[in-house]
């Protein structure tokens, strides 16, 4: 039997940085630049089986990428590497349509693409 996808919602997402919790984003470096939640850590799934060890496993994750698919593999694969993750449900587009902290590293006006 299949464990549920631990997901959390952006608004809870939200608090949790508040109290140590990392939020990663699992989109491309495109999309991350284009716009991203405040505070968000960068690391796209297509790099994350490379970029593991850059993850502290003490700490808790709650995934994030557009809209739950990306991040929901992500979330997937970090709990068989024994750390603890959570999926945000909606993703990027959610957080940004909640009108949540969310910059972009382009110059332009944040969006999701």
């Amino acid at each position: 039997m299949n464990n549920p996808l631990p997901e959390i919602d952006v608004q809870s997402a939200l608090e949790a940085q508040s109290s140590g919790v990392i939020l990663l984003d699992v989109r491309e470096k495109d999309e991350y630049e284009a716009g991203h939640a405040v505070g968000a850590l960068s690391i796209p799934l297509s790099e994350l089986n490379e970029r593991i060890s850059e993850i502290d496993k003490s700490v808790e994750l709650n995934i994030i990428c557009k809209s739950g698919g990306r991040s929901a593999q992500a979330t997937v694969a970090l709990n068989q590497a024994g750390y603890k993750a959570t999926n945000v449900r909606g993703g990027s587009l959610e957080w940004y349509t909640e009108k949540l902290p969310f910059v972009s590293d382009n110059g332009e006006m944040p969006t999701v693409i």
